[in-house]
């Protein structure tokens, strides 16, 4: 792409879906469709993570997305779909508060693939939002600021989807320990593909170096895992590498992926 064109394709209003009426309720799988996840979840055990998203694209594509927060995973997996099928929607869940190196990443990854993310916001603006509760949410509940600004962004989305791919890796944390390469999501009513569950970190920055994908120069300042920019610290060697995410809160997760 040249510089002018993925500067106008940057600058394209993203897809506003309206929120739902009243409270969201996510979609149910039926037998047969939680038969066929678990099939199909046993069968890309031991897969490749490429092998994992191509048969993720057959079976769902065009209602088959992604969401990054643009971690080291979300680029290497943007990498992938590049290869696969790049006209998989892929979109980010701009709070307000991101770090300018996350989305100064997303430029450059449209420079390169042609892949161009799009920024879903919640409908409040960060002014507007800490205006109606009398400052930042985040500083004394961000549980509460992570579902008003991402969770209900995703709830809007979702319904427009029937899978979605994560950059979710067994070896970040104890919470994610177990997660499976297919599964079916609770909390937002989809099919949730982990192609990268069970790789190590090692494996994603060899690819990452191998391939110059592009990433996130806080990664090289000591940021593991990064997030909003008020809610993420840099981590000390032996920690774990969500460790610098809400400091001070009992939290390591935002939401996106917990309880379903």
């Amino acid at each position: 792409m040249s510089n002018s064109t993925v500067l106008n394709a940057l600058s394209t209003p993203p897809r506003i879906w309206p929120e739902p009426d009243g409270e969201f309720v996510p979609r149910s799988p039926s037998a047969e469709e939680q038969a066929f996840i678990e099939l199909h979840n046993q069968r890309l055990e031991g897969a490749s993570p490429e092998e994992i998203l191509t048969w993720a694209v057959e079976t769902y594509y065009p209602r088959f997305t992604m969401a990054t927060g643009l971690g080291p995973e979300g680029c290497v997996i943007i990498s992938m779909l590049a290869k696969i099928e790049p006209r998989v929607y892929v979109f980010n869940l701009d709070t307000g508060y991101q770090f300018a190196e996350t989305l100064e990443l997303r430029e450059r990854i449209a420079e390169k693939y042609g892949i161009v993310i799009d920024l879903q916001r919640p409908l409040q603006s960060v002014h507007d939002y800490e205006k109606s509760h009398g400052g930042p949410v985040y500083v004394h509940s961000p549980d509460q600021c992570c579902f008003d600004r991402k969770i209900r962004v995703l709830q809007r989305v979702a319904p427009h989807f029937d899978a979605w791919a994560t950059g979710i890796r067994r070896d970040q944390s104890v919470t994610r320990a177990n997660t499976p390469i297919v599964r079916w999501d609770k909390k937002f009513g989809l099919v949730k593909v982990s192609p990268l569950a069970a790789w190590t970190k090692k494996q994603v920055w060899q690819r990452i170096v191998e391939e110059s994908v592009p990433y996130n120069p806080l990664h090289d300042q000591g940021y593991p895992s990064i997030g909003c920019q008020p809610c993420t610290r840099p981590v000390v060697a032996g920690q774990d590498e969500r460790a610098g995410r809400w400091s001070g809160f009992a939290k390591t997760e935002c939401g996106l992926h917990t309880g379903d």
